[in-house]
């Protein structure tokens, strides 16, 4: 399983969290008493839900070994939790067994920039929906950027023929759908669902900050196709040189890096007398 570097991700702390933090100021519940955090990271965004809901039990949940150890250390007394997501949700192959009973239901089943590396969205969604307790929310933000000069970068250079087939996976190992695609999916058991773009204004000090910004996410499935540590750094020349080109210079020397997201906020329908 490819590995996670939490020093390298929050290498960019606040901009990753940034996100989170205007995700969770959008949802109006007051008195959660369980939340979950899916993908939890090194546990930044569960930070920012504990200072918002002190008194709630909330656990932390990632699949990388690496990074559930950085939350464990960066807060000792969080609840955190080594699983799969879409095994915990109920999607994973016969047999397996979540971490947790899938009965078990939250308030706030909240998740920051990680559904963009799962598959299956059409039954993953729904089975997340259904781990939130009537009356409660699902609170998503994934990365919208693909339509960006730097998304359109990457696999352009991915096509390149010195590489390997392992670029075609690399090439669908992140997908986000259209807002329609999720609202689909999830009115009819939701009692309001809203959905919108922000498009966050990154200063960043030179191109050389925008490669190590995607090099510790979006860039990983290209590197890690790539078959020696000459070809990750070759791979990595051109995308600099492209880069250097697709974001100028502003008067100060540094550079707008703009990054797209998309968020989520469904309710679910609270039970009524007749369920």
């Amino acid at each position: 399983m490819p590995t996670w570097n939490p020093s390298l991700y929050l290498q960019f702390a606040d901009e990753r969290t940034q996100p989170a933090i205007d995700l969770v100021a959008q949802i109006e519940l007051v008195n959660p008493a369980r939340i979950i955090d899916l993908g939890c990271g090194p546990g930044n965004s569960t930070a920012i839900l504990r200072a918002r809901w002190p008194q709630a039990d909330i656990i932390g949940l990632d699949s990388s070994t690496e990074m559930i150890a950085a939350a464990s250390k960066n807060f000792p007394a969080g609840k955190w939790v080594l699983d799969d997501i879409a095994a915990w949700a109920g999607c994973s192959a016969p047999g397996a067994t979540p971490a947790e009973t899938p009965a078990q239901t939250f308030d706030i089943v909240f998740s920051n920039a990680v559904f963009q590396w799962l598959p299956a969205h059409d039954v993953l969604f729904p089975r997340l929906f259904d781990r939130v307790t009537p009356g409660g929310v699902l609170a998503v933000q994934m990365p919208a950027h693909f339509e960006s000069p730097l998304h359109r970068l990457i696999h352009q250079i991915s096509e390149h023929a010195d590489w390997n087939d392992g670029m075609d996976r690399a090439r669908s190992a992140i997908a986000v759908h259209r807002p329609g695609f999720y609202y689909d999916l999830l009115q009819s058991k939701a009692s309001s669902t809203a959905l919108w773009h922000t498009e966050y204004q990154h200063v960043m000090e030179n191109p050389e900050a925008i490669l190590a910004w995607i090099r510790g996410t979006g860039l990983r499935p290209f590197l890690q196709a790539l078959e020696s540590v000459e070809q990750q750094q070759r791979f990595e020349q051109l995308l600099l040189a492209g880069i250097q080109k697709a974001y100028p210079a502003q008067s100060d020397g540094r550079v707008l890096f703009p990054f797209r997201r998309l968020f989520l906020l469904a309710r679910r329908k609270p039970h009524t007398p007749d369920q």
